[in-house]
């Protein structure tokens, strides 16, 4: 199958999941201790694989192998900040699209510069919550931890500016913004409604939708449409998951199970997913 699509839509992020399915991407995830073990389930309930493999030795070595690569810097020290160097280098060399996700960038000055330093070589996503994204966009913004205390809507100024050093970026929310470029360069927004306040609640969902970025990143013909494909599975599976959960464990095991059996037909059918004109 061939995606011609440009433009995200339901159908090319429906598109976008047989494609995945039919061709199980391997992500190699270098992501916080919080999160690895749900990264690696979220993947392989979504159709994709993930390897693990964050130190120095092998992490640029891997990245030029892998089909997309995560960078996530939820619990850094100085070796890992090493890996992180090494393999955004060589994915970008190689041509591997790779995943920045900055988390908790603008709380702490150390990781923030660490990001920043990442980011000059240049992600095909940029995937954050919106005050780590007004952060790195060098704006001002503040989170909690690893929480945002911005609107979603309101970085997408920050989204634009960022634009100069990715391909693509989105902020998470009760709406996700996501921001990026068409097959013909022209900038386009996307907003994916959707999803479940549940997964506030379930530790690493928001570093694994990272992990999904990566895998979709590596069967689309756009970032954006990769970008936006992640986003809506994630947003359809935890409306799903929520329908079946009594609270946040049950809702943690539901949210796998959705992830692996929501369908083309029902990405196409569920989406929410609009095309709109971003402004600074």
């Amino acid at each position: 199958m061939t995606i011609s699509r440009s433009v995200p839509t339901a159908d090319a992020v429906a598109e976008a999941l047989g494609e995945l399915r039919a061709r199980t991407p391997v992500v190699q995830s270098l992501t916080n201790v919080v999160s690895a073990n749900f990264v690696t389930n979220v993947l392989l309930a979504a159709g994709a694989s993930n390897a693990h493999i964050d130190n120095v030795h092998e992490a640029g070595g891997f990245a030029r192998a892998a089909d997309g690569v995560l960078v996530n810097v939820g619990t850094p020290d100085d070796a890992t900040a090493q890996a992180f160097r090494l393999a955004a280098r060589s994915a970008h060399e190689a041509g591997t699209p790779w995943v920045l996700d900055p988390v908790g960038v603008g709380g702490l000055p150390w990781r923030s510069d660490l990001a920043a330093e990442l980011s000059a070589h240049r992600p095909t996503a940029i995937r954050g919550n919106a005050s780590e994204i007004i952060a790195l966009a060098g704006l001002r913004g503040e989170t909690r931890g690893v929480d945002s205390s911005a609107d979603a809507a309101a970085a997408v100024p920050a989204a634009l500016t960022l634009l100069d050093r990715a391909e693509s970026v989105s902020a998470s929310g009760a709406v996700d913004h996501l921001v990026g470029r068409d097959a013909d360069g022209a900038v386009i927004g996307v907003r994916v409604g959707g999803g479940s306040a549940m997964l506030q609640r379930v530790t690493a969902t928001g570093c694994a939708l990272g992990g999904l970025v990566a895998a979709y990143l590596a069967v689309t013909p756009t970032p954006l449409i990769g970008l936006a494909a992640a986003h809506v599975h994630v947003a359809v599976a935890a409306e799903i998951a929520e329908a079946a959960a009594a609270g946040p464990g049950t809702f943690a095991v539901a949210y796998l199970d959705a992830l692996y059996t929501v369908d083309a037909d029902t990405l196409r059918a569920r989406a929410q997913l609009e095309v709109f004109e971003p402004r600074r």
